[in-house]
């Protein structure tokens, strides 16, 4: 499964922006789906992941109220929302695909690429 984020960009705090994650090469409905994040000097942490069906969401405390994860999987894709941006949101962020329900990074199979954004103050 090859996965490729998009979306990423500028935005002034307190703004908004919706990474989207498309698949291919593979069936997406067979993974959970996360959104990981790092920033420059850290290590990459956990945002927000979603069950294979959409049922189920987690989000890490720090953008819990603000991001929204979802998925189409008649389109293949997942997206993230986030909302009420700001300068500590700044980060590459990953999408990634695991077999098993998990908020650890370890146990993601699939990555893509990563996606810049970057909050102003």
């Amino acid at each position: 499964v090859q996965l490729q984020a998009s979306g990423g960009g500028l935005v002034q705090a307190g703004g908004s922006l919706r990474l989207s994650c498309a698949a291919s090469g593979g069936t997406l409905s067979s993974y959970r789906m996360g959104w990981f994040r790092q920033a420059p000097g850290k290590e990459r942490e956990f945002v927000a992941a979603i069950s294979w069906n959409g049922g189920y969401t987690y989000y890490a405390d720090s953008v819990k109220g603000r991001f929204t994860i979802s998925r189409d999987n008649s389109k293949n894709t997942v997206y993230l929302q986030m909302n009420s941006l700001n300068p500590e949101d700044t980060a590459l962020y990953y999408c990634a695909a695991s077999t098993i329900a998990t908020m650890s990074p370890g146990a993601y199979r699939y990555w893509g690429q990563g996606t810049l954004v970057t909050v102003s103050s």
